[in-house]
């Protein structure tokens, strides 16, 4: 007998903001395929582009900054997709050290506490990510 494992396609999880957004595609396996900081008008377009790359019938949305206005502004770009909210309370604090422990920095900095710590960049990225794995330990797939 030949069985197929159907595997459903990644979804997109943005970390919604009034300037910037963090998105993530992420696999149902918890595997990050591509993740990015881009400015909050340039979501629409970047949306399409995820869509049209991996076939993403789901957007996981943070429901805190800019939820409504982002939301708002796909379902206005024509998308039809999922949109699911999801609670975003301490995801930024948990984005923070995910990215402070991928980025060890270089020098005496790598001795430095994680707390002590300070990123060098945006990692709004990492808070998409922490997003992600919040829906996929509560959606029964």
């Amino acid at each position: 007998m030949d069985t197929q494992v159907i595997e459903r396609p990644p979804l997109l999880a943005v970390d919604p903001g009034r300037e910037k957004c963090g998105v993530a595609v992420v696999t149902y396996a918890r595997t990050v395929l591509e993740r990015e900081i881009i400015s909050t008008s340039e979501l629409p377009f970047r949306v399409a582009y995820h869509v049209g790359r991996y076939g993403i019938d789901i957007i996981v949305l943070g429901d805190r900054t800019g939820a409504r206005e982002v939301r708002d502004a796909l379902r206005q770009a024509g998308f039809q997709l999922e949109i699911t909210l999801v609670d975003e309370d301490r995801s930024s604090e948990m984005g923070r050290r995910r990215y402070l422990l991928d980025n060890r920095g270089s020098g005496f900095a790598r001795l430095l506490p994680i707390g002590l710590r300070t990123p060098d960049r945006p990692y709004d990225d990492y808070v998409a990510i922490i997003l992600a794995e919040r829906y996929l330990d509560g959606s029964r797939f």
